[in-house]
This record gives C-alpha cells, sequence and structure tokens, in this order.
C-alpha cells in the first residue's frame, strides 16, 4: 500500500489497497490452502476459478465454521487437536481431503478500485468482514483492502493532522456509541 497524500475520506480502494496477493484456487486442497495462508502470514484471501475470476474467500473464519460443522460444536473448535491457538491456527494435517471450493465462503465482497473509504467501512460492518476484494471489471481479484489497512489511513491522518498543527479538518466523523 502506498502512503496517500489525499485527506482521509478523499481515499479509495486503490489507494488502500495490497495489490499483493495471495490467490487460492478453488480445486486446491483445503490442506494446500491452510499451508499457503499460513506460510504467506495471511488469514483469508480470494478463492479464484480456472479464469482468475474471484468466486469466494477462504479465510480463518471458514475453518472455525469447519470446526463448528463438522466436530459438533464451539466447545469442539477450542478443544480439538487441529488448532493451535483455539481459533485461529489450523494444523493442516487435521484437516478434511476437501477442496477448497466446499469450504470457502461463497458470493465475496468485491468493490472497484474507485470505490471511497466510507464504501469500504462501510460492506465490512454491514457484512461483518475484515477484508474486500478488489477487482477489475472481469471479477479478476487486483488488491485487497483489510480492516487493519483502513486503520492504518487513521492513523496517518491523525498523524499528518498533528503535524500541521490542524485543530480539525474539513470532514466530521460522527461515531455512534
Amino acid at each position: 500500500m502506498a502512503t496517500p497524500t489525499k485527506s482521509l475520506f478523499r481515499l479509495t480502494a486503490a489507494d488502500l489497497m495490497s495489490a499483493s496477493l495471495v490467490l487460492i484456487p478453488e480445486e486446491m486442497s483445503l490442506k494446500g490452502a491452510a499451508h499457503q495462508l499460513a506460510q504467506a502470514s495471511v488469514t483469508g484471501a480470494p478463492v479464484v476459478n480456472h479464469e482468475g475470476r474471484c468466486v469466494g474467500v477462504l479465510s480463518a473464519t471458514d475453518f472455525v465454521h469447519w470446526m463448528d460443522r463438522d466436530e459438533g460444536s464451539v466447545h469442539a473448535c477450542a478443544a480439538s487437536p487441529a488448532f493451535c491457538a483455539s481459533w485461529q491456527i489450523v494444523d493442516h494435517d487435521k484437516l478434511p481431503d476437501a477442496t477448497v471450493r466446499d469450504y470457502m465462503t461463497r458470493d465475496p465482497v468485491m468493490v472497484v478500485a474507485s470505490a471511497s473509504l466510507g464504501e469500504l467501512a462501510r460492506k465490512m460492518v454491514d457484512v461483518h468482514i475484515h477484508r474486500v476484494i478488489v477487482t477489475d471489471f472481469r471479477n479478476k481479484p487486483i488488491g485487497i483492502v483489510s480492516s487493519t489497512d483502513i486503520l492504518a489511513a487513521v492513523v496517518r491522518a491523525d498523524q499528518m493532522r498533528k503535524a500541521t498543527g490542524a485543530a480539525e479538518q474539513n470532514e466530521t466523523v460522527a461515531c455512534a456509541s
């Protein structure tokens, strides 16, 4: 992600996205995908079909849902030997012999590069997700914006505001409590 020079609420997905993507083929084994995510030190990635179009997302949440669904309860999830931490790190040897398409989240939340910061945040909040996939006009992933990317932009804007001595920028943010 480049350091943007725009004011906070003028930032777009293109300004915030990471173009360095981990892409997971939908026909990849769940074990292979878990290994790929671990090697890249990411908790989720777009799933693509044979044409390179985004058809889903595979994330740590999908592995938790697998544990809940296949092992019977949240209690089994926390106690299972498949997890090093109770909810996040997967021992790929304990995963089922299945493909990613069987466990991914379908209907991924996708945006175009010109999507505003507000639109990105709204989608994440409305759908309770931590990343949106930035795609081109053919639905091929070109980047990803995570909730951490948005928080980093807020921190940078705050630092810039303090550095310039501005008491307020011309944008107002209302927070619901």
